[in-house]
């Protein structure tokens, strides 16, 4: 182990996996079982499986930041590309009256720098090549006549790395601006121009596809999320039914907080951030500090324990990888000082290259 590292990075503690299981359920096999066909255009940042393996009857490669061509800035060609080839997915499905499953994930917009300066830039009319081609896919759905009947659910993976004013932090953290994200839903049954206040999660879609296309078989009881389809209709008012009340983000690895690796639990109006380099404890009111500018883990330590204790239940129900602490580690070395460049740059460094060959062998021994 290096010096500079607060917790071990051994092969397996914790492990983190870079190839989504084959024995994983995707949203594409499960509408497969009702007759759809499939297709995902774009970045697949899951692995190397060609995603055919996965339920998508088309799709255009196994594809990272890079795209087909792994270049610096795919954008605009690819994302003019994954365009078409959606268009005319969609044109042969509905020429052939077939219900169709479509997944566009855009690459990073080239001009992602300027979007992040919107707030900023008394210019508000910046348009970038994601937008353009979104507008494009919808125009096509209403021109080919299936407006009404198709859901279009727009959203993002996690926060920007630029500002997310007035949430904190973005990218690569457990806070409010790496968490929240924009999530919009239009469809049939969908009143236009709603905001709700219902907290939802990306786990939310596989039970609300399952309801909307009937899905009779029932989903793994693994599924922590609950069907939306209730509260589209009901102008975003009502309740979701999941199997957990509580929402995990459970982040046992460095990226770019420079706090470390962190898990947080929201339940209710409260937020508890368990920070393990430290082994501090912070809670936060959502309702009324979004911006988790108030940590109220002095004031409220009932609160923090009851939590705290929750939290640790459900790590252990989930089997969950946790950092192990290293008793050599250097106490005057920051973990944004540390050799290569964070998760999610290039050149990782050498740090990084350790795991990846734990990862490899881990791998290695499942297929065997």
């Amino acid at each position: 182990m290096g010096e500079f590292d607060r917790f071990e990075r051994t092969e397996l503690k914790p492990f983190a996996s870079d190839e989504l299981p084959l024995s994983t359920l995707t949203t594409a096999e499960m509408l497969k079982q009702a007759g759809y066909a499939t297709a995902h255009f774009g970045k697949w940042h899951v692995g190397r499986t060609n995603p055919a393996e996965h339920g998508f009857d088309e799709n255009d490669g196994a594809n990272s930041n890079g795209g087909p061509e792994n270049v610096q800035n795919p954008n605009p060609k690819q994302a003019l590309a994954m365009t078409s080839q959606g268009i005319d997915f969609m044109e042969r499905q509905i020429k052939k009256d077939n219900p169709f499953f479509l997944q566009m994930s855009h690459y990073p917009d080239p001009d992602e720098k300027n979007a992040r300066n919107r707030q900023s830039n008394p210019d508000n009319s910046f348009v970038s090549i994601t937008d353009k081609t979104l507008g494009t896919i919808l125009d096509v759905v209403e021109r080919l006549g299936v407006k009404d009947n198709t859901y279009i659910i727009y959203t993002t993976d996690h926060g920007t790395p630029g500002r997310n004013t007035p949430l904190n932090g973005g990218k690569g953290t457990i806070w409010e601006g790496g968490l929240r994200v924009p999530f919009i839903v239009a469809g049939p049954g969908i009143h236009p121009g709603v905001c709700s206040y219902v907290r939802v999660t990306a786990m939310d879609l596989l039970p609300t596809f399952a309801e909307w296309a009937v899905v009779k078989k029932p989903l793994l009881k693994s599924v922590e999320g609950g069907s939306l389809a209730a509260v589209l209709k009901n102008r975003g008012i009502g309740t979701v039914t999941r199997t957990r009340e509580e929402f995990v983000s459970h982040f046992p690895h460095y990226d770019k907080d420079p706090q470390g690796p962190a898990t947080a639990m929201i339940l209710g109006d409260f937020k508890l951030i368990r920070i393990y380099e430290t082994d501090e404890r912070k809670l936060f009111n959502l309702s009324k500090d979004p911006g988790e500018r108030n940590n109220l883990a002095g004031k409220q330590p009932d609160t923090v324990a009851e939590l705290d204790k929750r939290l640790t239940d459900y790590l252990s129900a989930v089997n969950a990888n946790m950092p192990t602490v290293n008793p050599n580690h250097d106490p005057s070395v920051t973990a944004n000082s540390l050799p290569g460049e964070t998760r999610g740059g290039g050149n990782r460094g050498d740090r990084r290259e350790r795991g990846n060959r734990g990862d490899r062998q881990n791998r290695e021994n499942q297929r065997q």
